[in-house]
């Protein structure tokens, strides 16, 4: 991405990432997934029993055994429709520096089911240089195909066929 020159418009654009997966299955169990921090740290399979623990106010800790520890701040909770969290802390990037904002919504379908967007915001604020936080963005951008379609995954399994 690099060797790309964009506009100011389409940088603007690019500062953030929306995408959306129905999941037929109703907004109480994906909100139980959704409002726990951090359930996206994986390998492609949501963990039924992430090791997560929760320090003072609000920051969760989500230790990976392959990707490592990750800091999210809790910004808002809203039962069963609205979550958001805060990357404080990864392995590439300490809490002293910028991070993106990671909001969920849930909306029920006619029909039945939900629909689970998310949008995560803020990647130009992560560096002056265009280019770094392009790269970072795009990692992200496939991220959350991945991440939307395991959320799918684990929330429409019966309980007991979960990792």
């Amino acid at each position: 991405m690099s060797d790309t020159t964009y506009t100011a418009a389409e940088l603007d654009a690019l500062d953030r990432i929306a995408r959306q997966v129905d999941i037929d299955a109703p907004a109480d169990r994906v909100w139980d997934l959704v409002a726990r921090p951090g359930w996206y740290i994986n390998d492609g399979d949501v963990e039924a029993e992430p090791d997560l623990t929760h320090e003072a106010d609000g920051v969760a800790v989500v230790r990976h055994p392959k990707l490592g520890e990750f800091r999210f701040r809790t910004v808002a909770l809203d039962k069963p429709r609205y979550a958001a969290f805060r990357w404080i802390g990864t392995p590439y990037r300490d809490e002293s520096r910028p991070s993106t904002l990671v909001e969920f919504w849930i909306d029920e379908r006619d029909g039945g089911g939900v629909t689970l967007r998310v949008v995560e915001s803020g990647f130009s604020g992560l560096s002056k240089d265009p280019a770094a936080w392009l790269e970072e963005r795009e990692g992200n951008d496939k991220g959350w195909h991945v991440e939307l379609e395991a959320a799918k995954a684990f929330v429409e399994a019966p309980e007991a066929a979960r990792p």
